[in-house]
């Protein structure tokens, strides 16, 4: 027998070897089917692994490896270390723990979602959030839904179905996922009537687009904040009040939900309250934003804009879950004392933590890592708002800049976000960035282990 001839059987030999599905499958602690495809997956691989000329791996290790791939949670929690506050990919606002505690509680058995405990009698979802609603925005009343495109949507069928909706060319916006004010508008029923220009709308523009509308036709006003981005230079607007006062109903979609309004980091964004006392039939906001809560869509203003928005079929459509209104509720009652706000709500501390704190972090975490005879150091680096908020705002502050070599800023990235917890940073010139601004001491410790282990 020749040596072509002994290796071929060899290879033969090596593949008979290998055991069937079902017997590997039958060796893993997981349902049948779990257990079945990642029998057939280890299997696959060692079979390539033969016929490749490779030595073999240890089969049973890598099957048990698929299965708990297969049956650990897609969705996971994440350590946030890009300092980008509002991250979109991450989720957003983290919530508050009195908000966590409640949406624990509401998931925990059944709820009064929609009884009211005094009568017996059916009640409303609403009825959990109006009041509050009401009484932080100075509103008549209130309505939360699933997004703040949702509640945009709402707004623009429930009061302009029909109707011309009048807005500035200035303010045709594309949010995330190619979400577009003509295209709400289109779908609402409603006629789109653009004014003024690019840069500059005046008031003279709307008020020629209200008087060339057919004398028994009642036209609509929508002011979209341009949250993502900024026009600047040659650039005018017209202010809230002012269109409020053009007789009317205005629709304001304001955002993302400005209710901390003193605070000097939110001085970009349109503060909810102004838009209601200017008379505005209908404010609409997100929840996940600057407000700090769950994702969520609020409208809010004169008791008969809510009342047709309630009304309207959209709304059932576009209605929040309990879980999202628990959190909601509880997000809310915080904001009833702004220093507690400032305190306990993620998203507020992280844009105003003071820059003594940001160096202690960074400097505690870089001497961490150095102590693993990593390359770290501190340095000064910028911030962001994320979410389609104050694209403009750069939060100076300490950060901690690590050198990746051997591996590389990408690898070391994609390491770390292989790690338990996934650790998510950013790269800048070549160096992988951790900002403490969005970690908690407790995160930034496992931030620094994750680093160790991806460089390990």
């Amino acid at each position: 027998m020749g040596a072509r001839e002994a290796a071929a059987d060899a290879l033969s030999a090596r593949l008979r070897e290998l055991p069937s599905v079902e017997r590997l499958a039958a060796a893993l602690e997981a349902p049948h089917p779990v257990a079945v495809a990642a029998a057939r997956a280890a299997i696959e691989e060692e079979r390539s692994r033969i016929l490749a000329g490779r030595d073999g791996g240890a089969l049973l290790d890598r099957a048990r490896e698929l299965v708990a791939a297969a049956e650990a949670p897609s969705l996971r929690r994440v350590i946030n270390a890009t300092g980008v506050i509002l991250h979109t990919n991450l989720g957003r606002a983290p919530l508050a723990r009195a908000a966590r505690e409640a949406v624990a509680v509401a998931a925990d058995g059944y709820s009064n979602l929609e009884l009211e405990l005094e009568t017996g009698a059916r009640g409303s979802r609403q009825a959990h959030v109006e009041g509050l609603l009401a009484e932080l925005t100075g509103a008549e009343a209130g309505l939360a839904v699933n997004n703040c495109a949702g509640a945009v949507l709402l707004a623009a069928a429930a009061l302009g179905a029909g109707r011309s909706v009048i807005v500035s060319r200035g303010q045709l916006i594309e949010i995330g996922g190619g979400f577009r004010i003509p295209e709400v508008v289109a779908q609402s029923g409603a006629r789109l009537v653009e004014v003024g220009t690019t840069n500059r709308t005046r008031l003279g523009d709307y008020q020629r687009a209200l008087a060339a509308l057919d004398p028994q036709e009642h036209g609509v006003i929508l002011r979209a904040h341009a949250s993502n981005y900024r026009v600047v230079g040659f650039v005018e607007e017209v202010a809230i009040e002012d269109l409020c006062g053009l007789g009317v109903p205005v629709i304001d979609d304001a955002g993302s939900g400005n209710l901390a309004e003193d605070l000097e980091a939110l001085e970009g964004e349109p503060p909810v309250r102004r838009s209601v006392a200017a008379g505005c039939a209908l404010v609409c906001f997100s929840g996940d934003k600057l407000l700090g809560g769950p994702q969520a869509g609020l409208l809010v203003g004169r008791s008969e804009a809510v009342a047709a928005a309630r009304a309207h079929p959209l709304a059932r459509a576009l209605r929040i879950d309990k879980l999202s209104l628990a959190a909601l509720e509880a997000t809310l009652r915080v904001y009833r004392e702004p220093e507690r706000a400032r305190r306990e709500l993620p998203v507020l501390a992280m844009l105003t933590v003071p820059a003594e704190e940001l160096e202690r972090r960074a400097g505690r975490l870089s001497a961490a890592l150095q102590a693993g005879g990593i390359r770290a150091e501190t340095v000064r680096a910028a911030a962001r708002v994320g979410g389609g908020a104050l694209p403009l705002l750069e939060l100076e502050g300490q950060a901690v800049a690590v050198d990746p070599s051997p591996l590389g800023a990408d690898e070391l990235a994609r390491r770390m976000r292989a790690g338990d917890p996934p650790v998510i940073a950013r790269i800048e010139r070549e160096t992988v960035i951790l900002d403490p601004r969005t970690m908690s001491d407790e995160e930034a410790a496992a931030a620094s282990t994750a680093v160790a282990t991806a460089l390990r």
